[in-house]
């Protein structure tokens, strides 16, 4: 377990203002460099027109829990991660509560991140399963 320093844990969740984690309701509520879990509600942001969890908010969640992952494994002064393919499977329907997400490494290479991601709702029960690979990209900072 490699525990997070609580400073990037703030900017892990300021930096979810205002973006689409933010309007998914997406929380984040463990965070190590191995392991980061996340919640999102089912709710009006996040079902389809049957009143079920609609496949694409679980496919943001997911991609958002994997790239918080990357980036904690890269050097943040130099590298930034960017998602550059995932894919999942829906396993379950859901109508109502939270959906939780936890993101697993698969590999974590100096170019290449691949994530393990396992969704399940609140009894515990698989709701979809999704790998995420995500590229490791230079990052140039201005200088002011």
């Amino acid at each position: 377990m490699n525990k997070v320093p609580e400073d990037i844990i703030n900017l892990i969740k300021s930096d979810s203002e205002d973006s689409l984690a933010s309007h998914l309701g997406i929380e984040f509520t463990h965070v190590e460099n191995d392991k980061v879990i996340a919640k999102m509600p089912v709710d009006k942001r996040t079902v389809q027109r049957f009143g079920i969890l609609h496949g694409g908010a679980s496919v943001a969640l997911a991609e958002n829990v994997a790239s918080v992952a990357a980036w904690l494994n890269v050097d943040r002064e130099k590298n930034g991660v960017v998602g550059l393919e995932i894919n999942a499977n829906h396993l379950r329907k859901t109508r109502s509560g939270f959906v939780h997400a936890t993101a697993t490494p698969i590999k974590i290479g100096k170019k290449i991140h691949v994530w393990d991601i396992k969704i399940h709702n609140d009894d515990q029960e698989l709701v979809c399963i999704s790998r995420c690979t995500m590229a490791v990209i230079d990052v140039y900072h201005k200088k002011s």
